[in-house]
């Protein structure tokens, strides 16, 4: 569905910065998050893991297990249905080992126990007898011919031949003739890049609590981006009726697309099940390190053509990367997210998906567009510095603009990437001296945004005030952001409406909080729910004024005659309207249900400024500014949250952030104590500029916002460490180990 109805330019609600609605609750501790659920009886549950990156499971003994004082359950891959094809039945593998470990820390069992206590010592009583295999953690050395085959015959049709049994999926996407396009360029830089895989950094951990009896009817309560998908897979995994099982999402203490996935709630509701008690898992801080899913690790090779008034004349790219020990690394999204910011007549890009032992990647703000960012800004980067041009008057001569065919197939609608550099271009920090040791980064960055499956229902109540039941958790502001465009429909007051999160049983399927679809589509259905709602009202109005509906227009929160010739009557307030809507006819409820697309592609320019420290490798990001188009900022301090928080996950994943793998394919850091995250003194303070370009397929103008942040970030700090250490760095995150291994290198001419 494409939205066509009638769209606002001028707002009264819309754009303002109101308090946001669960602050009370979460700074007095009274919100509930997936940790928090209890109920009379509940056990406690622990999970077994592979101590091996791969291997055979020979055996599992339990017996001692369920032999210890408190231990009500005991669940193996056994417990779980047979039946699983597809995504199903990697979900199934991901969760509960069949007949392999394909992963340090792959799930083996699950114990259900009186106490936490008792069911982690039960795990240590566990005896699993393992054959252990040949492991590969590495995206490169995953695709060479001696590689162990992780899963033989995983791979899909769009695989070519002769390829390792390990690479699964493959893309391919461009246009025009590169070969010709470079025959026409002053200068080539071909370079290669590599990232390692990041976590999303989440500080509360997954947690779930979930109750299922033998007559089939469940209930999960857990923090997740997406109930609805919770429900479906624990439905199909365990052999339920969909609608038997009702999952509730909790406050969420942070996701950025980590909890899309399903890991524990499976196996809490099989442990359930088997004891007829509630059970609640929680994982530990090295569980969600080891088992659930990180970003791709990545292997680059990217190869640009400029002329020398730095005009693009070719682009070509490959792009490896690691999902783990499953299909489903974004490889197609890196490929076509990598050359989307500039306007290309030969343009050329592939993407490979390979499995490792690892686990199983999940998304994380924008999966595999940052990683693309990195090598194909810092190829730009080094183009300009030879040509000695001015990175974003670059920029500007080659950037997408409304019309132009993007890299990867369809031609972009209105977008704003040309206003986002003449912005960058514009402000004070472009321009600002920079001290010996420093140097400043540009890059552009490109996300989709999404729509997907959406439902939302609007109720008025008598004394004029308004309940949204939306079915997307919120994960980054929505509930104000739904209030604020209900109040613009209606024409009430913002806190005058509540927002809140529907369970699975209240409403139709909504598809996850991801995508950057929120604000997006929930919002053009909370303003659809709002605007039948208005329709609804206004029909009681002309039934009270006993004119035609056609005569009766909703303004100012009030229905009011559409003319002199309509009748003579005062404005209805829409609280008069409902106090009596007992009489006239019953409740006034708007719905929408709908798969809106239209929600419209989205970029970001950043500007960085960073030193480094010649003799230790130190580096300090000094300035930063995000520089990215909203459409139409529906809560602008919600907004700038946004684009602040996708800068500082770049910052950590740019300098500090790595999963590291020893010889034995075991994560060697699974704690935030070697896992470094940023934390507030190692962040500049971030600017931030927000670009309003309004989205053509929404009715306010809305683009998402949330993962277009973190896309120039790895690009904008590699650019601006570059050009302050004096050399390019290729590989990340950059670290003073390998910063000074790079300048070693160029003192002594390599």
């Amino acid at each position: 569905m494409a939205f066509d109805g009638p769209k606002r330019t001028e707002f009264k609600y819309v754009g303002t910065r109101p308090n946001r609605p669960d602050g009370f609750d979460k700074v007095t501790g009274r919100a509930k998050f997936g940790a928090d659920a209890t109920a009379p009886g509940m056990l406690h549950a622990a999970i077994v893991r592979s101590p091996h990156a791969h291997a055979k499971i020979l055996s599992i003994d339990t017996s001692k297990a369920e032999a210890l004082k408190g231990v009500k359950a005991v669940v193996t891959r056994a417990d779980f249905s047979t039946s699983q094809t597809g995504e199903n039945w990697n979900i199934l593998e991901n969760i509960m080992a069949g007949e392999k470990a394909l992963y340090d820390g792959h799930a083996i069992c699950a114990i259900a126990a009186t106490t936490a206590l008792a069911a982690r010592d039960a795990v240590r009583l566990v005896e699993v007898e393992y054959e252990v295999l040949p492991h590969v953690t590495d995206v490169d050395k995953a695709m060479a011919d001696d590689a162990p085959v992780i899963r033989a015959g995983a791979a899909d049709a769009s695989v070519p031949e002769g390829l390792h049994p390990n690479v699964v999926r493959y893309h391919e996407s461009g246009h025009g003739d590169v070969e010709k396009g470079f025959a026409e360029a002053d200068l080539i830089v071909e370079d290669s890049f590599l990232t390692e895989a990041t976590h999303q950094g989440y500080i509360e951990p997954h947690a779930c609590l979930a109750q299922l009896g033998s007559d089939g009817k469940g209930e999960v309560w857990c923090c997740t981006q997406g109930h609805f998908n919770v429900q479906k897979v624990c439905a199909a995994l365990l052999d339920l009726e969909t609608s038997q099982l009702r999952v509730t999402a909790s406050e969420i203490g942070g996701g950025f697309g980590g909890k899309t996935a399903v890991f524990i709630e499976p196996v809490a509701l099989a442990l359930s099940r088997k004891a007829n008690r509630p059970v609640k898992l929680v994982m530990s801080r090295a569980e969600v390190f080891r088992a659930t899913g990180p970003t791709s690790s990545t292997s680059m090779n990217v190869k640009i053509g400029m002329r020398r008034d730095g005009k693009i004349t070719a682009a070509q790219g490959t792009f490896r990367l690691q999902g783990g020990a499953f299909p489903g690394a974004p490889a197609e999204m890196t490929a076509m997210c990598a050359f989307a910011p500039y306007a290309l007549e030969n343009v050329h890009q592939v993407g490979y998906d390979v499995m490792s032992n690892r686990p199983k990647q999940a998304a994380y703000r924008a999966p595999g567009s940052p990683m693309a960012a990195f090598a194909v800004e810092s190829v730009i980067d080094e183009l300009c510095k030879k040509l000695e041009l001015d990175p974003i008057d670059v920029r500007l001569m080659n950037a997408s603009k409304e019309g132009t065919k993007a890299s990867y197939g369809p031609k972009f609608d209105r977008i704003g990437l040309v206003e986002t550099l003449e912005a960058a271009k514009a402000h004070p920090h472009y321009s600002a001296p920079l001290k010996e040791g420093q140097g400043r980064g540009i890059s552009c960055g490109f996300w989709f945004n999404h729509g997907g499956e959406t439902a939302v229902s609007l109720a008025l109540s008598e004394d004029g005030t308004a309940a949204i039941s939306v079915g997307t958790p919120d994960i980054g502001g929505s509930r104000a952001s739904m209030a604020l465009m209900a109040a613009e429909e209606l024409g009430i007051p913002y806190e005058n409406i509540r927002t809140t999160i529907a369970d699975t049983a209240t409403l139709g399927y909504n598809e996850i909080s991801h995508g950057s679809r929120v604000t997006y589509a929930s919002g053009l259905a909370t303003i659809k729910a709002a605007r039948d709602a208005v329709d609804k009202l206004c029909t009681r109005a002309a039934a009270k004024w006993g004119i035609d509906r056609d005569a009766v227009v909703w303004e100012d929160g009030c229905a009011k005659p559409s003319g002199h010739n309509a009748g003579d009557f005062d404005p209805l307030p829409l609280a008069e309207i409902t106090k009596d809507m007992g009489a006239t006819g019953g409740p006034i409820v708007g719905h929408f249900e709908a798969t809106p697309e239209g929600a419209g592609v989205s970029f970001a320019t950043h500007i960085v400024d960073s030193e480094v420290d010649p003799e230790t490798g130190q580096t300090k990001v000094i300035r930063y500014t995000v520089v990215q188009d909203a459409g139409k900022a529906i809560h602008p301090t919600y907004v700038e949250g946004q684009y602040q928080g996708g800068a500082a996950q770049g910052i950590g994943w740019a300098l500090n952030e790595e999963y590291i793998y020893g010889e034995d394919g075991r994560l060697q850091n699974p704690l935030f104590l070697d896992y470094r995250i940023p934390v507030a003194s190692d962040l500049p303070m971030i600017d931030t500029v927000i670009v309003e370009v309004p989205n053509p397929g929404h009715p306010h103008g809305v683009r998402g916002v949330g993962e277009t942040s973190i896309c120039p970030p790895l690009a904008a700090i590699a650019n601006s460490v570059s050009n302050a250490a004096g050399v390019r760095l290729r590989q990340l995150p950059m670290s003073p180990p390998r910063i000074l291994e790079a300048l070693e290198r160029q003192a002594n001419g390599g």
